[in-house]
């Protein structure tokens, strides 16, 4: 519980009636959690969505430089974890279930432990151990504020954020409070994944076709 929390919990406490501000709340609750369920029954397969603050939110198709960015990161991912069967990695409609709001990050992993359970058919999933989110006019407002702070309530211990126009990654991890700490923010050099262990690649490989091979090779020969 972060400190803003605690001060909300203060500030209800000095109420004449609290007992009906969280018996309001409890009704709000119940009733976006009705939704949501409908959500999972209704949801589309083609379209990608996500449950948010009680809302259904519906993703325009994303441009070039958005999907060369998330594809170009996801081969190599992918590629690694294959190789060193260290995790899952889910891509683009792959839906999260945090404790009360449902994503479908550009791309997310699981450690071993996680996705060992995994079961055919299946399609919700626990909150993963890494997400990457790529920005986008229409998504950039959520990334860096709700889902921000979700992922960090849900113990997703590193937060990648990557802007395709400018061509740079932001790097989080989960500090000792709980929060995101950034630890690296460029358009350059190298990255060093804190929960894939073992993936380190150069920035330039998510933007550029040519590192991008250069650094698939490099992942095929350790």
């Amino acid at each position: 519980m972060t400190a803003a929390h605690k001060n909300i919990i203060q500030d209800i406490l000095q109420l004449p009636n609290p007992q009906a501000i969280v018996k309001k709340v409890n009704e709000t609750l119940e009733a976006e959690h009705q939704r949501r369920l409908q959500f999972y029954n209704d949801i589309d397969d083609d379209v990608k969505a996500e449950f948010i603050n009680g809302e259904v939110v519906i993703h325009s198709p994303v441009k070039l430089e958005h999907n060369d960015a998330g594809t170009n990161l996801h081969d190599l991912l992918s590629v690694f974890t294959k190789k060193n069967k260290c995790g899952y990695v889910g891509f683009d409609k792959l839906m999260i279930e945090c404790t009360r709001n449902s994503y479908e990050p550009d791309i997310c992993f699981f450690l071993n432990e996680k996705s060992k359970h995994f079961k055919k058919g299946q399609s919700i999933f626990p909150p993963a151990d890494l997400v990457i989110e790529i920005l986008s006019k229409g998504t950039a407002k959520n990334d860096r504020g709700i889902k921000f702070e979700d992922y960090a309530e849900n113990n997703i211990i590193e937060y990648w954020i990557i802007d395709p126009i400018k061509e740079t990654v932001e790097q989080y991890r989960l500090d000792e409070t709980g929060t995101y700490e950034l630890i690296l923010k460029s358009g350059e050099g190298r990255i060093k994944c804190e929960v894939v262990e073992g993936f380190e690649i150069p920035i330039r490989a998510m933007f550029d076709t040519e590192e991008n091979l250069k650094a698939l090779g490099g992942i095929l020969k350790t």
